[in-house]
């Protein structure tokens, strides 16, 4: 039985026709040509537009026949010499590089993706001069010496700049990848650490439509290519958005996978083939494909082919094996590739083919080394509407680059040709370079000269298309100075009412977000977790934000907090993707760079579910220096009750620290909040916009929220990351002192550990709030820095106090930092610290119990914090031992 037999068939009889027809087919015309009938039926009525499923695979060959190719626009053999400049240029600064100083860099991928660049630097994408936003482009980090070869000839570097490639010490030299930190005038996009490059690319070209809908700028002339390795793909966040892509009509985004076979080490499918394999995938996912995989050269073998033997044959050839073809003889060809048992017709084809047209179809002749090729693909993917495209282009990796690099797996890890492979080259590409300058010792870079016609049909080409490319620049309006209104809530307290610090946190923001002059720019991005941490309020008045609007009615349709999508939407909620919320937190964290549009992003998620899982993300954002806000919610390994180890974040904050652009904070209040983002605001979206962002515990554990105290230097301590809460009650002239430091929810057990500790143990002990342990840190080696270079320079001086040391002076007796973060987080100010030190952490995995339970397990509640104090002050002789002992057996605190 089918499945189709349980529906009504009006006519089954015609039916039945149809399957002794496809029976007849392949009866007498074998089972191949049946299946070439199915295939063409199947393309017809995707033309008809009948409601069929496409097919997932097509047959290894291009989807643009050399005869429905466009008309190249370009001069085709002035191309072919830039690109042959470019090729030189790329493969003589690695060399030399290598030469000098051993510093490596790659090759082989550049050598197979030239005209697959070139094609698109000069017809396809669009620079920043037009409407400050242009085209967004995606390059594969190891062709980077390629890129920097072009912007070579355009006249952008000179060659000083390419003889510093990967020498950035001291200034003026050229990353080894696309870093736009380490060269923020040309890079705008980081791509090198694998896989994140696709997933960014979905979601800028995403977050431009979004830009475009809510009236914020009209992008819809930028295009987002992303240049992708077949070998790449293999990464999970290289296809973990296909969907949201298809989903959206994402047709402003183009991929350019290009299927040189090869990974770094081998091949990438050696039993399989992973173009069909991509195919499919891309195909399921609903994407536009066209394949483009075979060269002219191909064109006569293919026509010849009546039998549809060597198409079958391409086909279930693995990628390991044609591999080796494409470093073969042709003899080896004849008796392999074209030789199958039961198939004479194979044989015949390669048999009206000599050696030489033989060797040059089957080694060389890829779509991709072919502009036409190239050009065709990529106009078929900016014409096609309602769908993503992927080009999967073929080429051989390494190509031009010799015999001994061609379709080698050792490649990727070769880092030089020498002299006599250097002239090989020369005379393949036909530049005018003497041997006299083709030793042995460093190969020469070559240029033909500003004034030349190459240089000139350059600058030409891109001046058409909008300025030159890659390019990164900061043209964004500061945003202007918030009135004090929506900060004075939180500055004032809640009184007696609770509220946890992630409730104030959005409160505030939507405060911000009734801002008439700033208000809408703010992107609020969820993971599918906007009720838990407090947001469904935003639903209904900021809405989300879908392409297609709300085209049901939502079942809570009569409720005041209704679920609400909008075309118009601001809110992005990604579903359950921490990975693609970071995605689009960056594309609106560097809009103010790409478009020229600063919006203020921020990401509020389960703290546990950010660092830990995407922190490679989160160095991305760094590198291309990102702005916004992200909010680890339901912070700390003891707030989450019955969440359990996987949960229980005790270590986010440390993950934090290790990344300099990232400033951390884990605020206690809610008025701390308050001065942290509006300082963020100033710093990332004021006049002198500094490229940082935020990232800000809040705690899901609701508590009275006291007011701003009024002493002295509160806002620079908040900000700088300690200072004095609350002195102890009129403490004797005789009573042991403590300091209890303490960050985020940490803060209400040291003030309930001071009133144990004063009112049962005559111990006077003062509260201090550490909003930021990494702030601490951070100022303090940059002085201990100052003052050992002033040293080393002789020049001498005053020498720098850090702040921590400054604000801690003259406090009495031992200091006891606590906090819910492993006592590595705390840990790090201990050096500037004069007095004896003592941490309590949350080490260890996070458990299942009641807050209560968890912090007596881990030894950080109030009555073992009041333990410990009692054991720091007895080592120093100020309480007797036996008051420790008294204290935990009292609280029954057992460490």
């Amino acid at each position: 039985m089918s499945q189709l037999d349980q529906l009504p068939d009006h006519d089954p009889e015609e039916v039945a026709e149809w399957r002794a027809s496809l029976d007849a087919a392949s009866d007498f015309g074998g089972p191949h040509r049946a299946a070439h009938l199915l295939r063409r039926l199947v393309e017809h009525a995707e033309l008809r537009r009948l409601d069929v499923p496409p097919l997932l695979e097509t047959p290894y060959v291009n989807t643009i026949p050399t005869a429905a190719e466009p008309a190249f626009p370009g001069d085709e053999a002035m191309e072919r010499r830039i690109t042959a400049w470019n090729r030189w240029n790329a493969a003589a600064m690695v060399t030399r590089g290598n030469q000098r100083g051993g510093l490596g860099g790659h090759m082989a991928t550049y050598a197979s993706a030239a005209w697959l660049y070139e094609v698109g630097f000069q017809h396809f994408f669009r620079g920043k001069e037009t409407d400050g936003s242009g085209d967004q482009l995606y390059l594969q980090g190891h062709a980077s010496p390629g890129i920097y070869a072009r912007a070579f000839l355009e006249g952008r570097i000179d060659e000083a700049q390419l003889d510093r490639f990967r020498q950035e010490a001291g200034g003026g030299g050229l990353p080894s990848y696309p870093h736009p930190r380490r060269l923020p005038w040309f890079w705008e996009f980081p791509t090198v650490s694998m896989g994140l490059g696709p997933l960014s690319a979905i979601h800028q070209a995403r977050f431009n439509r979004y830009l475009t809908a809510r009236g914020i700028k009209d992008t819809s002339r930028s295009h987002v290519w992303a240049f992708l390795g077949d070998g790449e793909m293999d990464e999970p966040e290289a296809t973990a958005a296909l969907a949201l892509a298809s989903r959206e009509g994402l047709d402003n985004l183009t991929f350019v996978i290009n299927c040189n076979l090869q990974r770094l080490d081998g091949p990438v499918r050696g039993n399989g083939k992973i173009v069909q394999e991509l195919e499919r995938q891309f195909r399921a996912a609903g994407w536009h494909v066209v394949k483009s995989l075979w060269g002219e050269a191909w064109d006569d073998l293919l026509a010849r082919d009546t039998t549809g033997a060597l198409v079958r044959r391409l086909r279930e050839v693995p990628d390991g094996q044609f591999q080796t073809y494409a470093a073969s003889d042709a003899g080896y060809l004849r008796d392999h590739l074209f030789t199958r048992p039961g198939d004479p017709a194979l044989r015949a084809l390669a048999d009206t083919l000599d050696d030489a047209r033989l060797l040059e179809t089957v080694a060389t002749s890829r779509a991709g080394h072919e502009p036409r090729k190239v050009y065709a693909a990529y106009r078929a993917a900016l014409e096609h509407r309602g769908a993503p495209t992927v080009v999967l282009v073929q080429t051989v990796k390494g190509w031009t680059l010799g015999p001994g690099f061609e379709a080698r797996n050792a490649n990727h890890q070769m880092k030089k040709l020498s002299g006599s492979e250097f002239r090989a080259m020369r005379d393949l590409l036909e530049l005018p370079i003497p041997d006299s300058v083709l030793g042995e010792g460093l190969v020469p870079y070559a240029h033909p000269g500003p004034d030349s016609p190459e240089a000139r049909y350059l600058r030409e080409r891109r001046a058409a298309l909008g300025g030159p490319a890659p390019a990164r620049r900061v043209r964004f309006t500061p945003l202007p100075e918030l009135p004090d209104r929506p900060f004075e809530a939180l500055r004032k307290g809640s009184g007696s009412q609770e509220i946890a610090t992630t409730m104030a946190f959005v409160r505030l923001v939507k405060e911000l977000m009734r801002d008439g002059a700033t208000g809408h720019r703010w992107v609020p991005i969820v993971p599918d977790e906007a009720r838990t941490f407090g947001m469904e309020s935003l639903f209904p008045t900021a809405g989300i934000y879908s392409p297609l609007g709300q085209t049901y009615d939502p079942v809570d349709r009569d409720q005041l907090l209704h679920y609400k999508e909008s075309a118009t939407g601001q809110i992005l909620n990604e579903g359950i993707t921490e990975a693609g919320s970071m995605a689009s937190l960056t594309a609106a964290a560097t809009a103010y760079a790409t478009h020229g549009e600063a919006v203020i992003p921020f990401y509020i998620f389960y703290s546990m579910f950010g660092w830990q899982r995407t922190a490679d993300q989160m160095w991305a954002l760094a590198d291309q220096l990102g702005r916004g806000f992200l909010v680890g919610a339901t912070a700390g390994r003891t707030t989450m009750t019955g969440e359990g180890l996987q949960h229980a974040d005790g270590h986010s904050q440390l993950i934090a620290s290790t990344n300099p652009a990232a400033l951390s904070y884990d605020p206690a209040f809610a008025y701390e909040i308050a001065v942290i983002v509006r300082e963020g605001l100033r710093r990332m979206y004021g006049p002198d916009g500094e490229d940082v962002f935020y990232y800000v515990t809040v705690y899901n554990e609701t508590r009275p929220q006291p007011p701003i105290p009024t002493g002295e230097g509160v806002t620079e301590g908040i900000l700088r990351g300690l200072y004095r809460f609350r002195e102890a009650d009129r403490p004797g002239p005789d009573a042991p002192r403590i300091q209890l430091l303490a960050s985020g929810t940490a803060v209400h057990w040291a003030l309930a550990a001071q009133r144990l500790l004063g009112e049962e143990w005559g111990v006077a002990a003062d509260v201090w709030s550490a909003p930021s342990w990494t702030e601490l840190r951070r100022e303090a080696l940059a002085c201990d820095a100052a003052n050992l270079a002033g040293a080393a320079a002789g020049t001498g001086g005053t020498a720098r106090v850090p702040y921590l040391t400054r604000v801690l002076a003259g406090a009495p007796g031992p200091v006891l930092a606590v906090s819910d973060w492993m006592r590595a987080v705390p840990d790090q100010i201990r050096p500037w610290v004069e007095q004896d030190w003592t941490s309590l952490g949350t080490d260890g995995f996070g458990l299942s119990d009641s807050r209560a339970a968890a912090r007596r397990h881990f030894g950080v509640d109030a009555e073992s914090v009041t333990v410990a104090a009692l054991a720091a002050l007895a080592r120093r002789g100020e309480v007797k031992p036996e008051a420790v002992q008294q204290a935990a057996g009292r609280y029954d605190v057992r460490f």
